[in-house]
This record gives structure tokens, C-alpha cells and sequence, in this order.
């Protein structure tokens, strides 16, 4: 009769395995670790306003401020000096200069052009990235231009094309399209090349979902008070993932460099899906709504900041993002840079 074996002894053979050995010291935890979060995965979305020596808050994103050009410059600088690779620009539009049509997103002395330049000139070395949509722009709030309560597909497509290479002969760098209508990727990058802009990217807005988590940024860019509808006929489904992936099928396929998802924390899977799926470059935006959560909660004592801010980025790049649009980018690139 076989003696059975001593908890003593069980205990140690279930113990072969200790994986609280690799986590036992800081060297340790840092030696394993898969996924480091640096300043190289930032970019950084700043908003314009006009005016000079002009910095406004936006009420629903504390610590966010809408910048005249000159405070843009200075904040181009300081990405360069915390070595964010590059910064993205979103304009608050006079009311006064909104219409139908969004005829502002065509002017070559607009807010984003004249900051392009500007940024340009003095901090030639960082990466700007523009966005094309006419939402900024048009007196109704969309993206694209409306007949009745429509969103017209090509005849938006057709404005976009003029808006991404006004931006472009304004000295983009990369020039992003968030509007989510069919073919214009296909339509900007053949616009582009025949206009000599080859080494101009596109980073797609590929799958971006009609999100409730939007709301701050309408507030910063003004046009939360003038939506009419909902963009529910353009922007996807959150149901919906398959689509998704054709989705990003489509844009790279039309010449798309890099592909986007928006928003981020709330579709983690997607951003997953995409990155196995297409092994491309794969972005995603952590949205207005997440960072003013994220900060509503620090400021009532409900959590720690600053550690939930880096834990919610290291979250993208565990999903298999290799880059995040972040309000925290600064802060984030400093606390980085004191650590190193």
C-alpha cells in the first residue's frame, strides 16, 4: 500500500514553478518586462484658437488649453525637446467663418495652415500631422456636406481631396483623415502624388466608431453646440469588429501608411485584431472623453493620476498599438525623461 504523499511534499512539488521569482526586485520586473511604454510612442493633439499670446482651457478637459499660434510653436518646441516624435493640430473655428460647405477648410491662410507654416519654420524637426475632416469647418457640425439630413459621400470626398493638399502645400507632414467617408484615402493619396506631396503620409482614421466618449473634444474645437443628428451614418458601429478589420483593409489597399482606431481603451480588441491581422502601422487615439475621466477621478482623490495614466498607455502598446494620440503626452514624456 502506497503511503500518500505529505501536504509538505505536495506543497513543494506544486512550488517547482515560483513565477513570483521574476517579479521579486525592480531588475528583475524591468529584465522581463514585454511591453515598455517611451516618449517615441506620443503624439500629441494640440487645438488652435485665433488671436496672439491667447491660451484658453477647455472647460470639459482640465489641463488641456486652446492655443494661439505663437503658444503652438512653444508647444512644438517643448514635444521636440521631450523627443515626442510629432504633435497634431485641431483648429477652433470662428463661428463666423462656418458654413455649409466648410469653405474655411480651403483657405490657405486658415488657422492650421498658418500654424504649419509657423511651426515649420521654427521647429522644422518635428512631425506634424494635420486633420481632414469638415467638421471644424461646416456651420451643421459633420464631417462631410449635408443635402437635407444626408452626409454626401462623393461630393465630401471631393472637398477633402482640397483641404488635405491645402494642408499639404502648408507643410503637413502627415496628413490625417478622420471623416470616415468611403474612397477618400484612395482619392487624397492620388491627389497628393500628382501634386508632387509622394513623401507626404496618410494616416488613416480607419475605424472610428460613433463614440459617446467624444464630447470634450467637440467642446474644444466648438462644434458640440452646433451638431445637428448624430454621424451614426458614417462613423462605425460599436457592435460592430468585423467591419473594422475591412475597414483598414480598404484604406491600406487605397494607400493609407498607418492606420488609426478611435477611440482606444474601449476598443483594445480592435486595436489587437488590427495589428495581427495586417501587421501595419497601427495607431490609437486615447479620445477627449478617456482623459477627462481619467483626470475627473485624480482630482477627486478616486485614484492616482499618474499612475493610471501610464497604465492606460502601456495598455495600447500591450494590445499591439505602435504609437498613441494622447492629451497626457507632456506630462507623460517628462515623467519618462526624469525616470531614465
Amino acid at each position: 500500500m502506497t503511503d500518500a504523499k505529505s501536504p509538505a511534499l505536495s506543497l513543494s512539488l506544486a512550488l517547482s514553478h515560483r513565477p513570483r521569482r521574476n517579479r521579486k526586485a525592480d531588475w528583475a520586473r524591468r529584465l522581463v518586462r514585454e511591453n515598455v511604454l517611451t516618449a517615441d510612442d506620443l503624439i500629441w493633439p494640440i487645438f488652435l484658437v485665433e488671436g496672439e499670446n491667447v491660451r484658453t482651457e477647455v472647460g470639459s478637459m482640465p489641463g488641456v488649453e486652446r492655443l494661439s499660434v505663437d503658444h503652438a510653436v512653444a508647444a512644438a518646441r517643448r514635444a521636440a525637446d521631450l523627443s515626442i516624435p510629432a504633435i497634431a493640430l485641431f483648429p477652433y473655428t470662428d463661428p463666423d467663418l462656418r458654413d455649409l460647405h466648410g469653405s474655411e477648410a480651403l483657405n490657405p491662410e486658415n488657422l492650421v495652415c498658418r500654424a504649419c507654416r509657423a511651426i515649420k519654420r521654427q521647429v522644422p524637426h518635428i512631425g506634424l500631422i494635420t486633420d481632414v475632416a469638415l467638421d471644424p469647418y461646416t456651420s451643421h457640425g459633420h464631417d462631410g456636406v449635408m443635402e437635407g439630413e444626408t452626409i454626401l459621400n462623393d461630393e465630401s470626398v471631393t472637398i477633402l481631396v482640397e483641404q488635405s493638399l491645402n494642408q499639404a502645400r502648408a507643410g503637413a507632414d502627415v496628413i490625417a483623415p478622420s471623416d470616415m467617408m468611403d474612397g477618400r484615402v484612395g482619392a487624397i493619396r492620388a491627389a497628393l502624388d500628382a501634386e508632387g506631396f509622394i513623401d507626404v503620409q496618410i494616416m488613416a482614421y480607419a475605424a472610428k466608431y460613433a463614440s459617446a466618449f467624444y464630447g470634450p473634444f467637440r467642446d474644444a474645437i466648438g462644434t458640440k453646440a452646433v451638431l445637428k443628428g448624430d454621424k451614426r451614418t458614417y462613423q462605425m458601429d460599436p457592435a460592430n469588429s468585423d467591419e473594422a478589420l475591412r475597414e483598414v483593409a480598404l484604406d491600406l489597399e487605397q494607400g493609407a501608411d498607418m492606420v488609426m482606431v478611435k477611440p482606444g481603451l474601449p476598443y483594445l480588441d480592435i486595436i489587437h485584431r488590427v495589428k495581427l491581422r495586417f501587421a501595419a502601422p497601427t495607431f490609437a487615439y486615447q479620445v477627449s472623453g478617456e482623459y477627462a475621466m481619467i483626470v475627473a477621478a485624480a482630482r477627486n482623490g478616486w485614484l492616482d493620476g499618474d499612475k493610471a495614466m501610464l497604465e492606460s498607455l502601456l495598455a495600447f502598446k500591450r494590445a499591439g498599438a505602435d504609437g498613441i494620440l494622447t492629451y497626457f503626452a507632456p506630462k507623460v514624456a517628462e515623467l519618462l525623461k526624469k525616470s531614465a
